[in-house]
């Protein structure tokens, strides 16, 4: 019996054909959310006529704001102050979860610990070919299915070993860093609330694993399961990546770092229980 109620947050921006893949793998989790939020960063009418046709099959909360250039952090904020779950899952409209995905954060999740989950990088043409069906089957996580359309093998296909046992042992001898990222993360809603969300200043760029490091300053560990919690992520072009953007994240991420800061001045103003 589930003891927390466990929600996801997807990110997204006008691309409404990967998000529909997306959707796609929620419909077959194992383990169903109590909520899905879409955080949209100012999508046009094709994305919310998708997102109104899935909320009949899922349990999804439409958060929107107007276009105004890249402001992730803020739409991101919107649908914290709409969820209600206890525990809460970070990712993106690129990223095709696999079956087990919801589950195996929820298996994962203890107290003051967040969850630093992988993804599986697609090429373009494989990202186009994936159809529903491929996804409901699984055979899109198949390796076979993928070297088969073309995906050369490598030593990053180990992610696609479904073997909780390899899973765990690659886990532990990973040299990546279990950061928050937004691609693939977990925490509880109480620990996010108390650093303030993300911080609203912040363009692309290192801009999820600064809120992770302010809930590190504030006492909270992490924990690597980048080869148990797999996503596919989807090929796409990054338009809004600009040098002025990147040095401004670069110096709050160094600021943060060196005061040790815990708390945004420029993010949510919200705690546990708080009404929104």
């Amino acid at each position: 019996m589930r003891k927390f109620t466990i929600g996801v947050i997807i990110s997204t921006y006008n691309n409404p054909r990967w998000l529909e893949k997306t959707l796609w793998s929620y419909e077959v989790q194992s383990v169903v959310p109590d909520e899905i939020i879409i955080a949209d960063d100012g999508s046009g009418r094709e994305t919310r006529e998708l997102i109104e046709r899935f909320s009949k099959t899922l349990p999804i909360k439409h958060v929107w704001h107007e276009d105004d250039g890249f402001r992730k952090t803020k739409i991101l904020n919107e649908a914290l102050r709409v969820a209600i779950s206890d525990y809460l899952i970070f990712t993106d409209q690129d990223c095709v979860a696999r079956h087990d995905f919801v589950e195996t954060h929820m298996q994962y999740a203890r107290p003051g610990y967040i969850l630093s989950g992988g993804y599986f990088k697609l090429p373009m043409d494989i990202s186009e070919l994936i159809t529903r069906e491929d996804i409901r089957s699984a055979r899109a996580f198949s390796l076979e299915w993928l070297t088969g359309n073309g995906l050369k093998r490598n030593f990053k296909c180990t992610k696609l070993v479904r073997n909780r046992g390899v899973a765990v042992f690659m886990n532990f001898i990973t040299p990546t860093k279990a950061t928050w990222n937004g691609m693939n993360s977990s925490g509880w809603r109480k620990d996010i609330l108390e650093v303030g969300g993300f911080d609203e200043r912040m363009k692309y760029g290192g801009e999820d694993r600064e809120m992770g490091e302010r809930m590190f300053n504030n006492g909270i560990h992490s924990k690597q399961i980048r080869y148990s919690a797999i996503t596919l992520h989807l090929d796409h072009k990054r338009p809004y990546v600009n040098a002025e953007a990147l040095e401004l994240n670069r110096r709050i991420r160094q600021e943060t770092k060196r005061l040790r800061r815990t708390v945004t001045e420029y993010g949510l103003n919200l705690k546990e229980g708080d009404s929104v």
